[in-house]
């Protein structure tokens, strides 16, 4: 019914819109084969160059690895020349430039954008890029908070004005995160319309998902398009439901289909600690899976306490998720046979074309696929702007969206989630309850370096604590010196579920510390994880108590002796006291009984000891005089982001 309304409005406005199907006919493609985006770019391309039309004189800026330039370059915008400050990147763009190649009359400079001056380019036609996003993206959000305009990567696109003003060129195509429009509470994003605005041009801008454009990866981005003169509507998608004809989507296992892989790249399994946990997950889902809240019967991890992409699988009959830049060991999307994505299957899920050079080992060339725009996400954008900018006639007619009509891909990633919520409760229903068997009681000797690394050792003389495990309707757990003996508890912690199930096998979990030294606090946290980790209970002790945005699942005690250096406060601290909250400086010094010009000094402390103390020099979106405990416990490791931050 939907679709039929939409015909008879395009037939009311005396032109028939062509689908995607039509068009693809027209041009004498099939798009419903393994890799037709290559097919289908170069079908524009040569009905282009069979009816001799124009070639638009275009520059690349901050081109990555040439996404937007593959799709805009089919479209005959001839990319005159690039400007990029990635080695690895400009070594793409070299490797698909020159006579005979892809980009065969451009010029790869380079070069730092701010170093760059278009006076010798001659008439500029259109600019197409996207500088970093890494300051505004949803990685950068809960990593380093919003940093926006204020990171120099994020003032960048005042370069990109500066060459607009210096260029003039009819109109632009900027392309960027979607939590551009919302950092730094849309200041950063009306400094941005402002600039665009005053260097002459009308903008038009929407978010969209590349999903809905024929590729195979859900992919959200900001697209803005401005001109000197004329309108812009952007173009309907072509697949999935917001399109006219409900085209399916393109999915990963036709995209993927028909390339040959190396023994080594077709090899299962994805290794390491958490590789084993790949196989049970159903394809579609990620770590959740082994979550309390999905009603797995042994959750390994706490709600939404890690990246949607960790141990994220693909499911054949669907996009990916958005491929990233960078990641872990365990960052997916991962084939749903439990194997990495070999690199030329990354190519295709970004539609790169097959024949595309990428320089580099597998990490880095995905690195680049990762940070591109997908090129035909790019082709259809470039379509529509050669359309009703360049007024270039093509054999079909693209249907184009009205400014009101909204787009429905938010909608389907919420009623995408029930289905695979449903999907997970199935296949845990085919789970066996496993009855948690209390492992043996044990001791052991550890050390503990300046970065956390917490190891077991084998000879006495090389450790620095005795551990001492006992199982039983209690943990206990106690530490003591090597060097020392005392039978005098200087720190005692319990711990205990905030609800009746935690998933233990124990009733309450008690750590005894007979030593002053107050290192042996930490070594404790960290003895108790490793009791969780070993025996598969959780994956670290955040899992325990969960993210810290949630209510926490553990209830704390904690004696300190006195004459213990600021055992008070970590005493505070470990029952709760103003953790996991945003705070002022004047109520922290209230809580801690401290001068506030002392609080740097004792969070500089706290953070010998591992907790993640942040403050706006650790977190610029962290407002001055404010402070965050996420944890009642240490947390930092040696891998931590945290780790490596000062809160002076």
């Amino acid at each position: 019914m939907v679709i039929a309304m939409k015909q008879l409005s395009l037939f009311a406005m005396g032109k028939e819109k062509n689908t995607f199907s039509d068009i693809c006919d027209r041009l004498g493609c099939d798009n419903n084969i393994p890799a037709w985006p290559d097919f289908f770019g170069r079908a524009i391309k040569n009905y282009l160059l069979d009816h001799h039309i124009e070639n638009i004189h275009t520059l690349s800026l901050f081109s990555g690895a040439g996404g937007l330039d593959i799709g805009f370059s089919d479209v005959g915008f001839e990319i005159v020349e690039s400007v990029e400050i990635e080695q690895k990147f400009c070594q793409t763009l070299e490797l698909n430039s020159g006579v005979g190649k892809r980009f065969e009359k451009s010029k790869v400079n380079c070069i730092d954008i701010r170093e760059f001056t278009g006076k010798d380019l001659g008439k500029i036609d259109f600019i197409i890029g996207g500088p970093p996003c890494q300051t505004f993206s949803a990685a950068g959000r809960r990593a380093n908070g919003v940093l926006g305009i204020t990171d120099a990567r994020g003032v960048l696109f005042k370069e990109y004005v500066r060459l607009l003003q210096e260029l003039s060129p009819i109109g632009f195509l900027f392309e960027n995160v979607y939590g551009i429009i919302g950092a730094q509470g849309g200041k950063a994003w009306e400094e941005i319309l402002k600039g665009f605005s005053e260097a002459g041009y009308k903008l038009y801008y929407r978010i969209v998902d590349s999903a809905d454009y024929g590729v195979p990866q859900h992919r959200e981005r900001l697209i803005i398009v401005g001109l000197k003169e004329g309108k812009f509507k952007f173009p309907r998608p072509t697949h999935g439901p917001d399109s006219m004809d409900n085209q399916p989507f393109y999915n990963a296992e036709t995209a993927v289909t028909g390339i040959f892989l190396t023994p080594e790249e077709s090899k299962l399994g994805i290794g390491g600690r958490y590789g084993s946990l790949l196989d049970s997950i159903p394809p579609g889902l990620n770590y959740s899976f082994y979550t309390e809240e999905m009603g797995h019967p042994n959750p390994i991890f706490a709600w939404r306490s890690k990246f949607s992409d960790f141990l994220y699988k693909a499911d054949p009959n669907m996009p990916v998720r958005t491929i990233k830049a960078s990641g872990g060991a365990y960052t997916g999307p991962f084939h749903w046979d439990n194997r990495f994505f070999a690199y030329p299957e990354y190519k295709r899920l970004q539609t790169f074309p097959d024949d595309y050079e990428i320089s580099g080992k597998k990490q880095i060339a995905v690195k680049q696929i990762g940070n591109s725009v997908p090129p035909q996400l790019a082709r259809i954008m470039a379509i529509a702007i050669r359309q009703q900018v360049f007024g270039t006639k093509f054999p079909f007619e693209l249907s184009f969206l009205d400014e009101t009509e909204e787009l429905t891909f938010r909608k389907r990633k919420r009623q995408l989630t029930a289905i695979y919520q449903k999907k997970a409760r199935m296949a845990i229903e085919a789970i066996k309850e496993k009855h948690l068997v209390l492992p043996d009681s044990h001791k052991y000797f550890c050390v503990m370096s300046e970065d956390f690394k917490f190891e077991k050792v084998k000879k006495e003389v090389d450790a620095e604590y005795k551990v001492i495990v006992e199982w039983g309707d209690i943990l206990k757990i106690s530490i003591k010196p090597r060097k020392e003996n005392s039978d005098n508890c200087a720190i005692d912690i319990e711990i205990e579920p905030n609800s009746k199930i935690w998933n233990l096998g124990v009733n309450k979990v008690k750590m005894q510390i007979f030593t002053t030294e107050i290192k042996a606090f930490t070594v404790a946290w960290k003895a108790f994880e490793d009791e969780l980790i070993t025996n598969s209970i959780k994956a670290d002790i955040v899992q325990l108590n969960g993210y810290y945005q949630y209510t926490p699942k553990l209830k704390c005690k904690c004696k300190i002796m006195r004459g213990i250096k600021y055992g008070d406060i970590v005493s505070k601290i470990v029952e709760g006291e103003l953790v996991a909250k945003l705070i002022s400086a004047d109520q922290l010094s209230l809580c801690w009984n401290t001068a506030k010009n002392e609080l740097v000094e004792i969070a500089e402390y706290l953070r010998k000891l591992g907790y993640e103390i942040r403050n706006h020099r650790t977190n610029p979106q962290i407002e001055e005089g404010y402070w965050l405990i996420p944890y009642a416990f240490p947390t930092l490791t040696p891998q931590s982001v945290q780790l490596r931050k000062s809160v002076k």
